[in-house]
């Protein structure tokens, strides 16, 4: 089974689309309940396997228990794809949506990651935490997105240490510069008209992801062209 974050739209509900053609089990999770039904619904006819969509908050530690504590069996891979943009110069950014900013990206994938390793640090589950190349560079205009996305990164490389004699694997994804949903909620007016859109991405994405027996690819960069 995999399970999805952030299923409700963008890369998530792109990658939901891929994974339930080919009649891969499915869970889906998201906060907005509606969006994150009509995209489970959508997809079902493809699906003998079954799509459950669970609705939950990840930067909340008893929403993420319920998560868990709902799912029919252990995923063989999870794909974090939740969070969310903020931008603007220091000055103009508020002290409530940086607070969001940091809730939806950092503490939502730490917490998410924490309950992961406690119910199946010793499984065969492969972790796959979908950042930004804005974890790989600074950004004028981006400096609390920037912040948070390398906040993840070191997370990230941090429980890799913590996980070096565990079989369970984590990947870091970095996609830049990504057509979707994200930017118009972000307080940033780009043309994105040059960018890769979600589904482009997730066929990238979907086809690095495959693994051997003996080996993974661990950092994944998807640069738009």
């Amino acid at each position: 089974m995999i399970l999805i974050t952030g299923a409700s739209s963008g890369l998530g509900a792109a990658l939901a689309a891929r994974y339930a053609k080919e009649n891969t089990p499915l869970t889906l999770t998201g906060r907005d309940s509606k969006r994150l039904q009509t995209v489970a619904n959508a997809l079902s006819p493809f699906s003998s396997q079954g799509i459950t969509a669970i609705t939950a908050d990840l930067a909340r530690e008893q929403s993420i228990a319920a998560l868990f504590d709902g799912l029919t069996q252990a995923p063989k891979t999870v794909i974090h794809c939740a969070g969310s943009g903020y931008f603007g110069a220091i000055e103009t950014q508020r002290a409530s949506d940086i607070q969001s900013l940091l809730e939806n990206n950092v503490t939502s994938t730490i917490l998410l990651v924490r309950e992961l390793v406690q119910r199946y640090k010793e499984r065969a589950v492969t972790v796959v935490i979908v950042m930004s190349t804005a974890a790989l560079a600074a950004k004028a205009g981006e400096s609390t997105y920037c912040a948070a996305k390398w906040a993840v990164r070191g997370f990230v490389e941090s429980v890799r240490l913590e996980l070096k004699n565990s079989p369970m694997k984590l990947i870091a994804v970095y996609p830049g510069g990504m057509d979707t949903g994200f930017w118009p909620s972000s307080g940033k007016a780009l043309d994105t008209s040059s960018f890769m859109s979600a589904d482009e991405a997730a066929d990238m994405l979907k086809q690095a992801l495959i693994a051997t027996e003996h080996g993974y690819i661990a950092d994944i960069t998807i640069q738009r062209g």
